[in-house]
């Protein structure tokens, strides 16, 4: 019951320019006898109930032609203005309907068009032709006030609900991409996961396995060594598991009981980072260049994976002895290189730019704002650049992360 009244404007349209189209028709005869106090009638009430009948059947087109309507409802107010009646809202109440149609369903240039054209016809039809004894303020102000409110009403209308189809179309175009956001998300997710572990553990388990076969080799000729090397591995492994520990706390939620063992690795930690891999056989040298400047915690950590995931490369790929880290500070940027000085390449090493380790490194250095470059030296050997950004100094880590 309470949704008919609803309903009814969109249900039966015709329905309601019937009932329109008569209600104006009976204001017309209150208005046709409508004078100013003390004057008499000067014109007979009929025409102008006939003019408005005409004009008020016209409006059961006001839908299908709606600038047709204005101009018929246009031509019968300005011919009650001849006729000498007063133009109040009671008889020029179908051309304020038809204005507001079409003020509703077309664009505000051509409603505007069309009421400024209606009021300047209906104004001088009313100077020329109409009766002298109307005052002149009533002449103007009256017509001009009732046919720009409906016009103002329909642009109203129409700009509320393009705006409401607007929010319409929004809320379906979330509804629809709600769920590909969210696959989106986990795929991020499962990547930005693989790269972590495998940061981790290709690093601890190439250093294991290049030990291992170490001890195998020397635990005959050499147990002396072969034994201290076993002791290395022991560390290497638990080192191992105590980072892998770290880096799944990470990966937690904040409502886990468990925490991480410790903070992130960093560039601070380069040190420790290039010491693990003597017992593999790889002497890695350090240089910095400039005044060392802080990175985001972000950045940080990434410059720590690239520099682990080069040189586990280089003791996978290169067959060298010996490896360059160097840590380049300019004014916003850090460039960091790792460098190899000979050796021979597989067709996974790092040259082919195709391995999982090489892709982790150029997402991770894109991720933190960065960019990676890698390739065979003209010298010999290989070498992976990467530039990270740096803290500004005049800045906070929240302003530089949004810069």
């Amino acid at each position: 019951m309470n949704h008919r009244p609803q309903r009814l404007p969109r249900c039966h349209p015709r329905a309601v320019d019937l009932i329109v189209a008569a209600a104006l028709f009976a204001c017309s005869f209150p208005g046709s006898v409508m004078t100013l106090p003390g004057r008499d009638l000067e014109a007979p009430w009929w025409p102008g109930v006939l003019v408005a009948g005409v004009a008020s059947l016209a409006l059961l087109w006001r839908r299908t032609l709606p600038r047709a309507t204005v101009v018929v409802t246009l031509c019968c107010a300005m011919a009650v203005a001849a006729l000498g009646y007063i133009l109040t809202v009671l008889v020029i109440g179908p051309l304020m309907v038809a204005l507001y149609t079409l003020a509703r369903g077309s664009d505000r240039t051509t409603a505007n068009l069309f009421t400024v054209f209606g009021i300047a016809l209906l104004l001088g039809t009313a100077l020329v032709v109409g009766p002298d004894t109307e005052p002149l303020v009533l002449k103007l102000v009256g017509p001009v006030f009732w046919l720009l409110l409906p016009t103002s009403l329909g642009t109203t209308t129409r700009l509320r609900a393009a705006y409401l189809e607007a929010v319409r179309a929004r809320a379906d175009h979330a509804e629809r991409t709600r769920e590909k956001e969210a696959r989106h998300r986990v795929t991020e997710e499962r990547m930005r996961i693989a790269r972590d572990l495998h940061d981790v553990v290709a690093h601890h388990l190439v250093l294991a396995n290049l030990q291992a076969g170490t001890v195998v080799r020397l635990m005959h000729t050499r147990p002396e060594e072969a034994e201290r090397i076993a002791g290395e591995l022991a560390g290497t492994t638990l080192s191992a598991v105590r980072e892998l520990k770290a880096t799944v706390g990470l990966l937690r939620h904040a409502d886990d009981s468990e925490t991480p063992s410790g903070p992130a690795p960093g560039l601070a930690q380069l040190a420790e980072l290039a010491a693990s891999f003597e017992p593999a056989g790889l002497s890695v040298t350090v240089n910095t260049e400039g005044r060392p400047r802080p990175l985001s915690a972000g950045a940080d950590l990434t410059a720590y994976r690239i520099v682990q995931e080069a040189l586990t490369n280089v003791t996978k790929h290169a067959g060298t002895g010996s490896a360059e880290v160097r840590l380049s500070y300019a004014h916003d940027r850090l460039s960091i290189a790792v460098t190899d000085h000979g050796g021979t390449t597989v067709p996974s090493s790092p040259a082919s730019g195709s391995g999982y380790g090489m892709i982790g490194m150029r997402e991770r250095a894109l991720s933190a704002g960065g960019r990676l470059r890698a390739g065979h030296r003209p010298e010999g050997g290989f070498e992976v650049v990467t530039e990270l950004p740096l803290l500004s100094p005049d800045r906070t880590p929240t302003q530089n992360a949004l810069a």
